[in-house]
């Protein structure tokens, strides 16, 4: 669809079948130049860099993640340099005089699921959390369980990262977390990869994702979006949270912005904003929407699909798709197989590109890839796997 934009890459890895567009996504060519500008805004303007940044590189930002979010304003995003910074800061908000009460998924990825399994290991949490499977009933059993107690916390994935699988009524989920709850839902796997709209729910959710995927932007990229007027005071905070009020005198309390700056943490590298943005005025230029990326990424998994009926390989049967392929899902394929780690080697050595979760391999599909690329992807797949 767009590989020519993507020549850089290319031409640092010829021959290569990067079918991982869900782990490290290419970066467009239009990034190399807003990483060398993020280097020359240092240079030039040391510590006057900020201005900048505040003033012009981290509103732009803002604006792109609202728009492509559904989000009524753009001052309820907050940026760190990783999602893990914000799990600890959403914990910071809670309760903690007694063992405070998640509710999640069995399927979150490790930036959310290792922190607290290693809480939950400490006894100061109780961790509650609902199998994925079977597919078809998960969305009705998450919500019955949101209902069902008084949670701190309600985590969900939009898109799960080990099978792909969408939630796609994520309303009804936040409808049925009790008032007091605070519920997040991770992004990642979805932002940019299909259209996000959080209209309906974005006064009350917290939403999280960043620019490694399919946002193109590299590392140093992530964002929260915070509910309008959330007056939460995360005991996890640095003094990016009171920006504003640097020069001014201390106040007896540990001031916040007002806005989503109460969520920031400390001095950060800028460069990813300066990606992301570029990356975003790039897509936006071209007029090319994130519905159509998601079409794009859903043909061609098809015609993936297809091929791959065809091939009836024993090492990776249509049949081992997770979930089926009727199931709405993101931008990429994960199949469960017994032999996953040597299916993934043998992959690598006849130049595919993808990764590997436990017993699942994934192959994404993104905007850089077309119908000959895919066709590719099934030859190479045929000779190695048979």
């Amino acid at each position: 669809m767009l590989a020519a934009h993507f020549s850089k890459f290319f031409a640092a890895n010829p021959g290569l079948l990067h079918f991982a567009a869900h782990s490290h996504h290419p970066w467009p060519d239009v990034t190399q130049a807003a990483h060398a500008r993020s280097w020359e805004d240092a240079a030039t303007l040391a510590d006057r860099k900020w201005a900048r940044i505040f003033g012009a590189v981290i509103p732009e930002a803002q604006a792109h993640v609202a728009r492509l979010a559904g989000l009524p304003d753009p001052g309820q995003v907050a940026f760190a340099p990783n999602t893990h910074e914000f799990v600890l800061r959403l914990y910071s908000c809670l309760n903690w005089s007694r063992p405070v009460r998640v509710l999640a998924s069995a399927q979150e990825f490790h930036s959310f699921r290792r922190q607290t399994r290693r809480l939950a290991e400490t006894g100061r949490l109780e961790l509650t959390e609902i199998p994925a499977e079977p597919f078809e009933t998960f969305e009705v059993r998450f919500a019955a369980a949101a209902a069902s107690a008084p949670w701190d916390l309600v985590w969900i994935s939009h898109v799960f990262f080990d099978s792909g699988f969408e939630v796609r009524d994520l309303e009804a989920i936040v409808r049925a977390a009790p008032g007091g709850s605070l519920v997040a839902i991770d992004g990642y796997h979805a932002f940019c990869a299909l259209p996000v709209d959080l209209s309906r729910i974005a006064h009350r959710v917290f939403y999280l994702a960043g620019g490694y995927k399919y946002a193109m932007s590299g590392e140093g990229a992530c964002f929260l979006a915070i509910p309008p007027g959330c007056t939460l005071r995360p005991a996890d905070t640095g003094w990016f949270a009171s920006f504003e009020g640097l020069s001014g005198r201390p106040a007896e309390a540990v001031p916040y912005a007002g806005d989503a700056f109460r969520f920031w943490g400390s001095t950060f590298d800028p460069s990813g904003l300066y990606r992301f943005n570029a990356a975003m005025r790039w897509l936006s230029g071209l007029g090319v929407t994130i519905g159509e990326v998601h079409s794009h990424a859903l043909a061609l998994q098809s015609l993936f699909l297809e091929g791959l009926a065809g091939l009836a390989l024993d090492r990776l049967p249509v049949a081992r798709l997770r979930p089926p392929a009727e199931f709405a899902r993101g931008n990429f394929l994960a199949f469960d197989i017994d032999d996953a780690e040597e299916a993934q080697r043998r992959l690598t050595a006849h130049g595919v590109y993808i990764d590997r979760r436990d017993r699942r391999l994934r192959f994404g599909f993104g905007i850089y890839h077309d119908e000959a690329a895919v066709r590719a992807l099934l030859a190479a797949v045929a000779a190695a796997l048979r």
